[in-house]
């Protein structure tokens, strides 16, 4: 029998988003109604007025309605099960930072699996743009663009338009890179530096270069070469060069260090680069440290058809308007951010885990997409969502990719799902977004091989909430329905 809400419920809530979050504000469970996960061939901008103080620029989904690259209904999502190999691969590469190649691959990690697509399909990204600017219209004009390129001469005359580029966010890398001409297209949506006036690339005895350390890959012809290689056998490598860096209403970045890529493809042509930030000298946020106090944060609207926002810097009441927690460092992976996950609730009440289960903390990662947890944290919250659940319908596990709590919902659109919260340390409750429970119909969790390897708390938790990384101040903060 399948499970439908009572009707006074439906009279009550319609299918208007804001009537369910005001009705179940209260409740011990949520209201999702499921056809507000449903992809839209539009896009339908923001949810929430996005901030309009600091440096920000909207982030997209770059394979979705809101990408400037949106190739409309014929870009065929990959299958559910190539999506999630291809994150099993990240989870990989985020523990074997942690823990070393060798620890890290007693999974059954390594699977082939078609990256062209699935690499950035339901990761966020952002706008840049590579080449000459002007400085009235271009420099001053939309909060929608990062830009690089040289900047407009005394005259206000200026060179070749810049070109429009999607860099996928990564908080576990360091080193920025961009698509670099030549390229096989015959329009080619590549950076050419040869047009920017201010680009250079760095000697190979210049202290960048000698700071790559593991990103360093030789020299040629007397310019520095890097190399940055993925966990799914993917890699970026070419010139680390430097160029002036525009983010949003006119603040500029001098001598902004990137790598200059001419050896590989980042996503099938949905995306140009990957704007690394994470805690390496060379990421964004180190590099704009000394402006925006070495700080961003970014929020991952709900579903594709929606845009979210990335913005550097500490926004203004932080203190005030976040849940606050500190931010863990590690010498082992000092590249990845990191806090101290000490509970999960279900309807309120804590899972009856032991607490030094928790002792590896939880990495905030930017491009996994299911959340990973130590085996016993995992199988304590599948127990209490299925005892919540109890009233649906069950539908066969998905084993091929780690998904084992699944629900058939066919002729149900609103599902009452229990309400789930991390709990950080310092107490910082950060109760997950509807959207965040679910993926795919199935519980959007899934468990590591044991208990000692960290959590890794992806991007579909992350749903609808700001997520600060503030290093200078040594905090990670989240605020709920931010977009």
């Amino acid at each position: 029998m399948f499970v439908v809400l009572p009707l006074l419920l439906l009279l009550l809530l319609g299918s208007s988003p804001s009537a369910l979050a005001a009705a179940d504000e209260h409740e011990e469970f949520t209201v999702l109604d499921l056809s507000s996960l449903k992809p839209h061939a539009a896009c339908s901008g923001h949810r929430v007025t996005p901030p309009n103080n600091g440096s920000w620029v909207p982030l997209y989904h770059p394979l979705g309605p809101c990408s400037p690259s949106y190739r409309g209904a014929a870009a065929a999502a990959p299958s559910l099960a190539d999506l999630l190999r291809q994150d099993r691969l990240r989870a990989h590469h985020i523990h074997s930072k942690v823990f070393g190649d060798f620890r890290a691959s007693k999974g059954s990690y390594k699977e082939p699996v078609a990256v062209e697509e699935t690499q950035v399909h339901h990761q966020a990204a952002i706008t840049i743009e590579m080449g000459t600017q002007s400085t009235s219209s271009q420099m001053h004009g939309s909060h929608s663009e990062l830009r690089i390129g040289p900047a407009a001469t005394g005259d206000g005359t200026s060179g070749p338009p810049p070109v429009s580029q999607t860099v996928v966010l990564d908080t576990a890398s360091d080193v920025p890179w961009v698509d670099c001409v030549p390229c096989a297209l015959a329009e080619c949506p590549y950076y050419d530096p040869a047009r920017s006036s201010s680009y250079a690339a760095f000697p190979c005895n210049s202290s960048a270069c000698k700071q790559l350390g593991p990103y360093a890959n030789g020299c040629a012809n007397n310019q520095c070469q890097y190399r940055v290689a993925y966990s799914d056998g993917s890699s970026s490598s070419g010139t680390y060069s430097s160029d002036l860096l525009t983010i949003s209403s006119g603040d500029t970045v001098r001598n902004f260090r990137f790598g200059c890529n001419q050896a590989s493809s980042s996503g099938g042509g949905a995306t140009n680069g990957f704007m690394a930030l994470g805690r390496g000298a060379q990421s964004l946020t180190a590099q704009t440290s000394s402006i925006y106090g070495n700080a961003f944060s970014y929020c991952f609207p709900p579903r594709e058809s929606e845009k979210g926002f990335f913005r550097i810097g500490v926004p203004g009441g932080a203190r005030y308007r976040f849940a606050m927690t500190p931010m863990l460092r590690d010498r082992r992976a000092p590249a990845l951010y990191r806090a101290l996950l000490v509970a999960i609730t279900v309807n309120g009440q804590p899972l009856n885990v032991a607490p030094e289960v928790f002792a590896a903390g939880a990495v905030l990662d930017s491009r996994t997409v299911i959340t990973r947890l130590p085996l016993t944290v995992y199988g304590a919250l599948r127990a209490a969502f299925r005892d919540k659940m109890a009233a649906y319908r069950r539908a066969p596990p998905q084993p091929e990719v780690a998904l084992d709590t699944c629900y058939d919902f066919t002729g149900v659109r609103y599902v009452r799902l229990p309400r789930v919260a991390l709990v950080f340390d310092r107490n910082a409750v950060v109760e997950l977004d509807r959207s965040g429970i679910l993926f795919g119909d199935c519980l959007a969790f899934t468990a590591n091989d044991d208990d000692s390897m960290p959590a890794i708390l992806g991007n579909t938790q992350q749903q609808t909430i700001e997520v600060l990384h503030d290093v200078g101040g040594g905090n990670i903060g989240f605020r709920r329905q931010a977009c």
